[in-house]
């Protein structure tokens, strides 16, 4: 591969970045804004580790198994570069929800992170690579500068509008950040904040400013899109009016919460021309005591309803959905529940997780007392029920 770093013959070579994104799509597109970030500034992204001068992961703490993924592979990409360009060192950035859940404790369980950067401060990244590699570049053989920044509350605008999307065709798009349901097993209110809202014109600019780069379909993201809110325009207006944009072939959204979804809503799904007819709509439990525990707002058959008003609605829509098995206290009747529902609403596909215990939630008080194989067990048989339930809704 042709190193661009080398096209500027006679001038300072210019650093390369490298990205490891973990988690959701969220942090997909906040890689995407930072890459078109480093761009601006100067900076060069290369697809291979080995190769860059500065390495950054963009981290998710919603799970304990995504942690400790991250953990393990600092240390071995600072191993591989080494081995590939000895003498060299790479600068190391942890961003995203881990640097914020846990700031500058991050440098004692990995020494070798060099600066730690919340999600609220994402647009100061490019000025703190700055400041190391001119430490870096005065006292190399001392370099020990540590950097963090999570304290930051709201993103500046700018930073959607660098233009900078992985696929040509697609792009996700933020329109709200944060969240204020405080589900007691989700640490997201604790590291990305409350919800915020981005302003609808702002969000209508972004979409034109992608379909002029050729983009020609959209993800809306939030932690809960249906909550959408700003002068008036709900969520609704706001598809109605993405709908309207001249140039975009389709767009969908996600993750949509019970509690605020809506007829007004399938409605629209059925009705807008551009929008896909598919819906994601966590159910997270089957059984009421646990959604109650959940703090999610909602009861099992308050959900069915949804679902039921949805598919009379949107005629042959998907649906999709989010579970938890083991969370503190669920017995075998709690999990025969959400068993039953799985089976009994037959979802196109789902996300089944393994509960794992988050810093700083509610849940953390609760006694993590389901076992690791009651989790695996009861994990695989309502995994094995999906997959003969997508099966048969593919063919």
């Amino acid at each position: 591969m042709l190193d661009r770093r080398r096209l500027n013959v006679g001038k300072e070579l210019q650093p390369c970045f490298y990205i490891a994104t973990f988690g959701c799509q969220m942090n997909m597109r906040d890689s995407e804004v930072l890459s078109g970030l480093l761009n601006r500034a100067g900076f060069t992204l290369t697809n291979k580790p080995e190769k860059a001068d500065i390495i950054i992961f963009n981290t998710c703490s919603v799970r304990q198994h995504a942690e400790d993924r991250v953990f393990s592979l600092i240390g071995e990409y600072k191993k591989r570069q080494k081995k590939k360009m000895p003498g060299t060192v790479p600068i190391i950035g942890l961003i995203g929800c881990m640097a914020k859940n846990y700031q500058d404790k991050i440098f004692n369980k990995a020494p070798d992170v060099d600066f730690v950067v919340g999600p609220s401060d994402i647009a100061k990244i490019p000025e703190i690579i700055e400041r190391l590699l001119a430490s870096k570049k005065k006292e190399p053989s001392l370099f020990q500068l540590k950097i963090w920044e999570t304290d930051g509350e709201a993103r500046p605008e700018e930073i959607y509008h660098t233009g900078f999307y992985e696929d040509k065709k697609h792009a996700y798009l933020v329109i709200s950040e944060g969240c204020s349901n405080f589900c007691s097993y989700c640490v997201v209110p604790y590291v990305r904040g409350p919800l915020r809202h981005r302003h609808y014109k702002d969000i209508l600019a972004e979409i034109e400013e992608a379909i002029d780069k050729g983009v020609s379909e959209i993800t809306l993201l939030g932690q809960n899109v249906n909550a959408y809110q700003y002068e008036g325009v709900n969520f609704v207006g706001l598809v109605e009016l993405v709908n309207s944009v001249k140039g975009l072939k389709e767009f969908g959204f996600m993750t949509s919460h019970p509690k605020d979804a809506s007829s007004d809503l399938f409605k629209a799904i059925s009705g807008l021309d551009k929008l896909k007819k598919s819906l994601h709509l966590p159910i997270q439990s089957g059984s009421d005591r646990i959604l109650k525990l959940m703090n999610r707002g909602y009861s099992k058959r308050f959900y069915l309803d949804l679902v039921d008003n949805y598919r009379k609605i949107v005629g042959g829509g998907t649906l999709t959905t989010d579970i938890i098995i083991g969370f503190p206290s669920e017995s075998e009747a709690d999990f025969k529940e959400t068993y039953n529902l799985v089976k009994d609403v037959g979802f196109n596909s789902a996300y089944i997780f393994k509960y794992s215990l988050r810093p700083h939630t509610e849940a953390v008080k609760m006694p993590d007392d389901v076992t690791k194989k009651e989790k695996e067990g009861r994990h695989a048989l309502i995994l094995e029920l999906q997959r003969s339930i997508s099966e048969r809704k593919r063919c």
